[in-house]
């Protein structure tokens, strides 16, 4: 069997408020939740924890693949909410999304400083 993404533990500053972003943004699904731990589930089963560690947070980048529609919703969220957004990593393309590698992509920050890209088509 080739390896498969099974979850991540996702930094945060409140990770209760982290959970509710990400449950709203990727439409993900609440999972059982122990320990330290707020969980989401996303597709193909993939575990998204979320985390208050005792140390200062680095940034992360964390991309997902969607499909039109959901780019759609998630974009539409962005632009009605006045929430900051890029086309480009380096954010020196605002308000805006790119349509590199065939599809469509946004970049846009988390509630705890995390990069997040949004996705319509891999790039492989």
């Amino acid at each position: 069997m080739t390896a498969v993404f099974n979850h991540t533990i996702i930094a945060s500053t409140d990770r209760e408020r982290s959970a509710a972003w990400y449950r709203d943004f990727l439409e993900a699904q609440d999972a059982p939740s122990w320990g330290l731990f707020t969980n989401l589930l996303i597709g193909a089963g993939v575990l998204l924890q979320f985390a208050e560690p005792p140390v200062e947070i680095q940034m992360q980048h964390y991309a997902f693949l969607v499909d039109d529609e959901h780019f759609d919703r998630a974009y539409g969220k962005l632009v009605e909410r006045g929430i900051e957004h890029w086309a480009d990593p380096r954010r020196r393309q605002p308000d805006r999304w790119n349509t590199d590698h065939g599809g469509r992509g946004v970049y846009v920050m988390d509630p705890a400083g995390h990069g997040i890209e949004l996705l319509t088509r891999p790039y492989l």
